[in-house]
């Protein structure tokens, strides 16, 4: 470990604790924005604000090289309560960091830190904040915006923690590393009528209980056994008194996969499945596939980019602890958007046990600050690897 590095962390845990007290939500992050900026000028770096609508992109050059490294932290907080007693804990009511953006953000600022002190690379580094990872897409929001075009990256990468991989250990490979995320909406409309006299009108709640159960087989018969996938009814809203069959019912869903090829086999199935049985209920229906946002690509890692990266983390925490076969999760990520523009890779970093609710996205998670260092010391190396003189 770089002792230069080392000696930002008591820095590091002071930034990432300020950001565990304020966390703010998807598109809102504009205190952690601010906060972020100030931290990136005062290095000395040039920043970018408004990508993404509160995303903060930094710059920083050295040498003569036309190469381009980016670098992406996520910045946004969870519609979470928090429950850990913590003398940093959350004082914005409902709202929690619960998945370690705070410690991304720090982790990416000392690495800043520390590159803007020591021009040991030749080239350019961009180091991208990103808002609203939490299923707002915001990393196509700033390539929408123009992400790319004005920060012209040869190669994008990314790094996550995740609890119960050991501390400070790597999880690394090519290919798929996180599944891709679309979510459904299906309303179904027909004649409501009094529940004791069914035969006048068209129920809505019996045909929802068929689809329910009839788009199970889309993964269970349709999908190779082979490909992993998910999908899963999460919402059911119809009806409101005791006596009456509604006119209408709602179901809400989402469906996960590990390629494009098994992404659409499920939609087009799913559709199928759904439109077939409306039909044969006598119903009107109306299927939206991502209806609040357009949905995440698979997350896949390119090979070369891959191969630096597993070459960086074995010389920050030795080959023992890198992980080279981590089975892909069924989360998914928008980092996946900047990998379908950019060569790059996206990692784990191990943030230990997760005793007493320590787990993404639960109310008694907390970012391990022991691992701030290794996540900025994996960047610094990174980059002077990337853009080697």
């Amino acid at each position: 470990m770089n002792k230069e590095i080392e000696s930002l962390y008591a820095e590091m845990c002071s930034w990432r604790q300020h950001l565990h007290q304020f966390p703010e939500t998807a598109f809102e992050e504009v205190n952690t924005a601010k906060f972020i900026s100030e931290k990136l000028k005062s290095f000395g770096l040039d920043v970018h604000l408004g990508l993404g609508k509160t995303g903060v992109v930094a710059s920083l050059s050295a040498g003569n090289s036309s190469k381009k490294i980016a670098l992406r932290a996520d910045i946004d907080a969870l519609f979470i309560q928090e429950k850990n007693e913590l003398n940093y804990k959350s004082k914005n009511d409902g709202k929690m960091h619960a998945c370690g953006h705070d410690g991304h953000s720090a982790m990416l600022l000392g690495a800043a830190k520390y590159l803007a002190n020591h021009s040991g690379f030749d080239g350019t580094v961009y180091f991208i904040f990103q808002p609203a990872e939490e299923g707002r897409s915001g990393a196509k929001q700033m390539i929408d915006d123009g992400l790319f075009d004005l920060f012209p990256a040869d190669c994008v990468f990314g790094l996550h923690n995740f609890p119960d991989i050991p501390l400070g250990h790597f999880a690394i490979k090519a290919d798929a590393m996180m599944a891709s995320f679309d979510c459904f909406e299906i309303v179904l409309s027909g004649q409501a009528t009094h529940a004791a006299m069914p035969h006048q009108g068209n129920d809505v709640l019996v045909a929802a209980a068929q689809i329910i159960t009839a788009i199970q087989t889309v993964v269970s018969r349709n999908v190779d056994p082979a490909n992993s996938a998910v999908l899963s009814i999460t919402q059911v809203h119809g009806g409101n008194t005791w006596n009456a069959i509604p006119d209408s019912v709602v179901l809400r869903g989402t469906y996960r996969c590990f390629t494009q090829e098994t992404q659409q086999l499920i939609k087009s199935r799913l559709i199928q499945i759904i439109e077939s049985l409306a039909q044969g209920f006598d119903l009107k229906t109306k299927i939206t596939i991502n209806p609040e946002n357009p949905g995440y690509p698979v997350t896949s890692n390119t090979h070369a980019e891959t191969a630096i990266a597993i070459e960086v983390a074995h010389e920050v925490v030795g080959k023992d602890k890198v992980d080279l076969q981590p089975v892909p999760s069924m989360g998914s990520e928008d980092f996946a958007f900047m990998l379908q523009e950019k060569p790059g890779c996206y990692v784990w970093l191990g943030n230990g046990s997760s005793n007493g609710g320590c787990l993404l996205h639960n109310p008694h998670y907390d970012f391990n600050d022991k691992i701030l260092t290794v996540g900025a010391s994996y960047w610094v190396k990174l980059v002077e690897r990337v853009l080697s003189k």
